[in-house]
């Protein structure tokens, strides 16, 4: 799809009411992410990019130099809340510990949109990520139904107390009650960090000499849980989530299972979207709740697509992801 076909579909009105956009340009759009460590944030990135280029608008990109520091992300929301871009899409590194963040975007009246995880307070034009439990639900499933339902199996959680992270160990737990043939061994934080969740899997192999599969929480996680098998000259079945262009490259060359596909890409695209058209005074979606897929050896084709080799999807076809 080009650049110029993308434009045009973005700049059609749900409602079909006539368009605003062609006399609208230049808007500048604050984007917000959690660290410059996990591969989901990059295409978070991308995704914004490619959705303010298409619609003749800029970011300006925000990421603390410490991953996930709350103290880092409300500095920087003070910043930009002084420099007063157009509007902000944002998310927040703690859906709750942000809420002073939040409420300072809000007291500036800085139109926002949160993606990803969703925040605990705050006013936003829109909510825009993907359902954790259903990913966490559906690719362990497809984990235990690998193994015939049965085996030694440890979960790698993200960090404690964010609601991905809650979501997904959920899902994951919830599949693992549906095959009573299934041992979990373990449950133990990697902090959504590739190299904490390599140090947890080599702690974990020497307590146990039999492990069956890993439920990684994201794909970083994942890739440090099959280099500490590696490591030690051990096996098992492994699944992360995010759905990275790393993941979909390691369940090619069957070293991952699978990836829950989070798509980072559709949600910068889709939130950098409807900020831009909120600005625009174009019609607009409360929520956009993406759908789970497991990508897998048999699926994984249509993964392969580099990030810049993306393009976003026009806005009917973002809005039908809402049901609208």
């Amino acid at each position: 799809m080009s650049v110029r076909k993308i434009c045009a579909g973005l700049a059609v009105l749900a409602a079909g009411a006539t368009s605003t956009a062609a006399h609208a340009g230049g808007e500048t759009i604050a984007v917000f992410t959690k660290n410059q460590t996990n591969p989901f944030f990059q295409a978070v990135k991308v995704g914004a990019d490619a959705a303010a280029k298409a619609l003749d608008a800029k970011t300006l990109h925000y990421v603390p130099t410490k991953p996930d520091s709350i103290p880092e992300q409300l500095s920087q929301i003070e910043d930009v809340v002084i420099k007063r871009p157009d509007a902000i899409v944002l998310i927040p590194v703690d859906y709750k510990a942000m809420a002073p963040g939040i409420d300072k975007i809000n007291a500036a009246n800085i139109p926002a949109v949160n993606i990803t995880d969703r925040a605990a307070t705050g006013k936003f034009i829109s909510f825009v990520g993907a359902d954790d439990y259903s990913l966490g639900l559906e690719t362990a499933r497809y984990l235990l139904k690998t193994l015939g339902g049965k085996g030694n199996i440890v979960i790698i959680e993200g960090v404690k107390g964010t609601l991905t992270n809650a979501d997904r160990v959920r899902g994951f737990n919830d599949a693992l009650k549906e095959a009573p043939g299934a041992k979990l061994l373990a449950s133990q934080p990697g902090n959504y960090q590739r190299l904490q969740a390599l140090q947890v899997m080599e702690n974990l192999i020497e307590s146990h000499p039999q492990i069956d599969g890993v439920l990684a929480a994201n794909d970083a996680m994942a890739m440090g849980v099959i280099e500490a098998l590696e490591g030690a000259n051990r096996t098992a079945q492994v699944i992360g989530i995010n759905g990275t262009k790393e993941a979909v490259d390691a369940i090619k060359a069957g070293k991952l299972l699978a990836s829950g596909d989070y798509n980072g890409f559709l949600q910068g695209c889709i939130g950098t979207m409807i900020a831009i058209r909120a600005l625009r005074k174009e019609p607009v979606v409360p929520e956009i709740v993406l759908k789970s897929t497991v990508v897998t050896k048999a699926n994984y084709q249509p993964f392969e697509t580099p990030l810049e080799g993306r393009a976003c999807p026009s806005w009917d076809e973002a809005a039908k992801l809402a049901g609208k």
